[in-house]
Formats: structure tokens, C-alpha cells, sequence
């Protein structure tokens, strides 16, 4: 690499466009920040040696200068902001809804959203934040961050650590706040200089040049920020990984044990008692809105129990349980446990549980029963044995049947495979007889296959239970968010707050010259100099960018 030596005998890093030690700019790179067309200098960085506008030889060297830049960067952030906004536009595939005709996303975004639903979920638009393009659009932010900062604040770091308090006289009268006194006394000067203390400046000197410096921490509050940032965008990465996040959802029925989803199998839940409290309609401050748009619920909970399963599953068999904790979950009241929360979801009321048929003679007036059985809709058995040697079969079961209206003749079908609204298709065999008679039941269907029909199935009981929908949600990325988002505020403050002023007294033969720099708030300064000179005959500085 080479090296430039500066008149003052400093060597200098190549790059470099103010000289390290007295602040001379170096001739031949005033063109990296544009100090050869104007005359104050350009203080960003210190005039320290970058890597990005050093090196460009090497593809190491392309890729480094391309993540420098501020503008590289910003469009990254734009074009995740509008990819984003796509992802907002129909919900996502773990968002859609739980009572919808299909849930099934090859159909549901066609069938709900047209022509755009289809395109949309074609292009995988419909689990957006965890395909691989959106999850590399925060990775190149992240390198973006980890590179302009590196490129920026470890020459910056570097510049500040070896200020000398002289400097030469170019870069002191090059400074956008200057002032020149011919002639100043030695008390005057220790004025100055005390005055300058008296409002925290710390006051370094050398051969009679002095540096006066305070809110110099202030300057790695935007890097402060980018460590917060990075953090937090490693956060929304881990998101993506199973161990770290997992967001699932599991349907209980009560009096029902299930395995916890994303829990290996390690704890179960059992759902002791859905509870569902609606708002009284006769309740004057609620009847209105209650005839407006129907029952609104007041509350609606889980009562379970959760356990955690005893040594090793042993594949084939039930695990041996432990109960671990007994609570309740309410829609705004989690239960947590063991870095999990159960949140209740949803719910759905009164599915059928078992049904109780009865067969009786089909022209018996008084319908009295030649047997009775009752069928488990959970996993109904195939064959029922009846008295005197009657037998019934399940021939087909629709759990939550409809009739296909677009055959020419219509056939019953099935809408999901939850018992919401049974039907069966039963085989009845007579003593003595080898060809059944076919019968259609369900809940107010009872339709024999053939006129001849000697008898009817007819229901006498059916027994329901409701079901409470959980989201089981690990997130252990949630720490990493909040020390993230901490560590931001704080470089927001250090950078807003506080600001990096230095003044420079230069001594000449008889007189003085005097230059101030900030990172912000110009007039601030202005007010510590004129502080600092009063009572003395030192001229007050003057802005010479406005003066330009």
C-alpha cells in the first residue's frame, strides 16, 4: 500500500485527504470530497483514509465500495419496504381465516380474490416474509449496515485518537467558523482558555496550540444505531428457524388430550372446559348495539391441563404423563410456560360428539324400537349388532354433509372432516335375510332407498362438545428484539443530544487565530465561543459559509 508523507514528516495511509497529524490536506485527493472546488474543508471522517475509495482492484474491493454506499443501502430498504407492502395486500397463508369454505391455498386465494388472488399466490406471495428472496433482502441490509459502518467509523476512530492539538495553518483558516486577532495578550489568552473550561471543554495543548473538545462520544451515535439495527435484523432472521420461533395452531376438544405442536412430543394439553360468556341483551347499555350486529362474545376461555411426558417416547406407544400445570386461557390472558404461550384463537361451538340410532318397523305407529346403538363420530365402528339377530352397517359417512346440487342427480357430499352436521349411509340386515335395505340419517334426513323398505333408522339422542382452537407460539427471538431496539434509542439520543465541538487556537507571532467545528447545531458553538472570548479583545468568529 502506499504511503504519503505529509511536509510535517507525518506519514499518512493512502486515501487519506487531511494529513493525520496537522490537518494539511493532502493535494492529490481533494477530489475524493470535493475540497478542491470550494474553500472550508470537507470534516466528514476526519479526512481519514477510507477503504472504499482506496482500494478498487480486487472483486473483494468492488463488492466492499458497492455495500459502502449510503445510496446502495437506502434502496435496499426501499425495495424491502415495497416488498412488504405486496406481502400486505391479501393475508397470508397462516392468516387465513378458520372459517373459510377452503382453506386450502392453491383455492382459497382464487376463490376469494379472484384473478389477483391466483397471480398472487403463483407468485408465493402468500408466504412472503419467509421465502428465501425476502429473508436474502434482509441479510444484504444487514451486510450493508456491518460494511458502511466498518468503512467508515474505524478510520474515524483512528483520525480522532491522534488529534493533535496543532495544526497547520491551512486547516485552521479552512474551518467554517474563523476568527484572526492580531494582537492578543498572554492574559487574554489564559481567559480563553479558562472561560473554555468552565463550559466542560477538555483542553489539550502542544507548543503553545491548543485543542478544546468535549461531546466527542456523540459521533458514534449513528454507529451506535447500526449495532442496534443489525441486531434486530438478526432477530427477524432467527424468526425463520424452528428452534428460535414457531407459531402453530391446535383444535382440542373437551375433555380431549393432544400433543402440543413444536414440542417434540415433550408436552401435552387437555381441554378440561371451553367456557363462552356473551353480553345480556336485555342489558340496556348493550341492547342496541346487540340488535345491530348480533351476539358479541364477553369472554370465551379454556380451562386445561398441561403435561409433560416422562423419559423418552418409545415410538408406538403412549407416553407416560406427568401433570405440569393447570390454568386457564382466556382471549386476553395467555398461559406461558417454559419459553411457550397458548393464546386462545378461536372456537367452535357444539360439535357433534356420539349419536344414538334406534331401528323400528317402518309402519309401527308407535315407532317403539327394535334395538338401539350409538354410533361414536370420533371413529364410528363399521357393524352394529341389534337384538334378534338385526345387524346395522355404516355403508358411508359424511361428517359434515351437503347435497351436490350440479349432479343431475344430487349426491350427498361431505364439507370437511369435522362432525358439524353427520350423515350416514346404513346397511340394515333382517334376520334371516342377505340383502340389506338401504336407509339415509342424519339430522332431519331420513330417507329410505327403496319404497319396499321394511324398516327405519330414526335418532334418539346425540350428545355435542365444543372445540377451542389454541396458537402455540415460541418465540425466543424476542429478547434479541428488545435489546436491539434498546441499543437504537440509545444511539438515537447520544447522536441527538449531544453534539462533538472542537476549537482550535492557533498562536501566530503577536496575534491569534481561532477555528471551531461541530457535527451540528453551528450556532451552539458560536454562543461557547463568544462565552469563551468575553472580557478579552479576541475577535468574535465569523461563518465564512455564509459569508461564501
Amino acid at each position: 500500500m502506499n504511503k504519503i508523507k505529509c511536509e510535517c514528516g507525518h506519514v499518512n495511509p493512502e486515501g487519506t485527504v487531511l494529513c493525520e497529524a496537522c490537518g494539511k490536506p493532502i493535494e492529490g485527493n481533494q477530489h475524493i470530497t470535493g475540497n478542491h472546488k470550494k474553500k472550508l474543508l470537507d470534516m466528514r471522517y476526519d479526512g481519514s483514509a477510507r477503504r472504499s475509495q482506496t482500494y478498487n482492484r480486487s472483486m473483494i474491493d468492488k463488492i466492499w465500495s458497492f455495500f459502502s454506499s449510503v445510496k446502495v443501502g437506502i434502496w435496499l430498504i426501499v425495495i424491502t419496504l415495497v416488498a412488504s407492502s405486496i406481502g400486505t395486500i391479501f393475508p397470508q397463508e397462516e392468516y387465513i381465516p378458520e372459517d373459510a369454505p377452503f382453506r386450502d391455498p392453491s383455492i382459497f386465494y382464487e376463490d376469494r380474490y379472484g384473478i389477483f388472488g391466483k397471480i398472487y399466490y403463483q407468485l408465493g406471495f402468500h408466504h412472503l416474509y419467509s421465502s428465501w428472496w425476502y429473508i436474502l433482502l434482509i441479510a444484504l441490509i444487514g451486510i450493508s449496515l456491518v460494511i458502511c459502518s466498518l468503512d467508515r467509523v474505524i478510520p474515524l476512530y483512528k483520525a480522532l485518537k491522534k488529534q493533535s492539538p496543532k495544526r497547520h495553518k491551512t486547516f485552521v483558516e479552512r474551518q467554517r467558523l474563523f476568527s484572526e486577532t492580531d494582537h492578543v495578550t498572554e492574559q487574554d489568552k489564559e481567559t480563553l482558555v479558562k472561560h473554555l473550561k468552565q463550559q466542560r471543554y477538555k483542553i489539550s495543548e502542544k507548543d503553545g496550540h491548543i485543542l478544546a473538545e468535549k461531546g466527542r462520544f456523540s459521533r458514534w451515535g449513528p454507529y451506535v444505531n447500526h449495532i442496534g439495527l443489525i441486531i434486530i435484523l438478526l432477530a427477524a432472521i432467527l424468526r425463520f428457524t424452528p428452534f428460535m420461533y414457531s407459531d402453530a395452531s391446535v383444535s382440542i376438544r373437551e375433555g380431549e388430550t393432544v400433543s402440543i405442536p413444536s414440542t417434540d412430543g415433550q408436552y401435552y394439553i387437555k381441554n378440561k372446559k371451553f367456557t363462552l360468556e356473551e353480553y345480556d341483551e336485555e342489558d340496556e347499555r348493550f341492547k342496541a348495539s346487540i340488535e345491530k350486529s348480533g351476539n358479541v362474545a364477553k369472554n370465551f376461555q379454556t380451562d386445561v391441563i398441561v403435561y409433560k411426558a416422562k423419559g423418552e417416547a418409545v415410538p408406538g406407544s403412549d407416553p407416560e404423563l406427568e401433570k405440569y400445570k393447570e390454568d386457564k386461557i382466556q382471549m386476553n390472558n395467555p398461559l406461558k410456560f417454559d419459553g411457550i404461550t397458548l393464546y386462545q384463537r378461536f372456537y367452535d361451538l357444539d360439535e357433534f360428539k356420539d349419536m344414538s340410532f334406534k331401528l323400528y318397523e317402518k309402519d309401527d305407529k308407535d315407532q317403539e324400537a327394535i334395538g338401539t346403538f350409538k354410533v361414536n363420530l370420533e371413529d364410528p365402528k363399521f357393524e352394529y349388532s341389534l337384538p334378534d339377530g338385526y345387524k346395522v352397517k355404516i355403508d358411508d359417512y359424511y361428517p359434515d354433509y351437503y347435497f351436490d346440487e350440479d349432479d343431475q342427480t344430487p349426491q350427498p357430499r361431505s364439507d370437511s372432516t369435522y362432525p358439524k352436521n353427520p350423515a350416514f349411509i346404513f346397511k340394515v340386515y333382517a334376520p334371516g335375510e342377505k340383502e340389506p335395505e338401504v336407509s339415509f340419517a342424519g339430522i332431519g334426513k331420513n330417507i329410505a332407498a327403496s319404497k319396499d323398505n321394511q324398516y327405519k333408522l330414526g335418532i334418539v339422542d346425540f350428545s355435542t362438545r365444543d372445540i377451542s382452537t389454541l396458537t402455540v407460539r415460541r418465540d425466543y427471538t424476542l429478547p434479541y428484539f428488545i435489546i436491539g431496539a434498546a441499543i437504537f434509542m440509545i444511539g438515537v439520543i447520544q447522536g441527538m443530544y449531544w453534539y462533538h465541538r472542537r476549537v482550535w487556537i492557533h498562536p501566530t507571532e503577536d496575534g491569534l487565530l481561532i477555528a471551531g467545528h461541530t457535527n451540528k447545531n453551528w450556532h451552539g458553538l458560536e454562543r461557547d465561543i463568544e462565552k469563551a472570548i468575553t472580557d478579552t479583545s479576541i475577535n468574535m468568529v465569523e461563518d465564512q459559509q455564509e459569508q461564501e
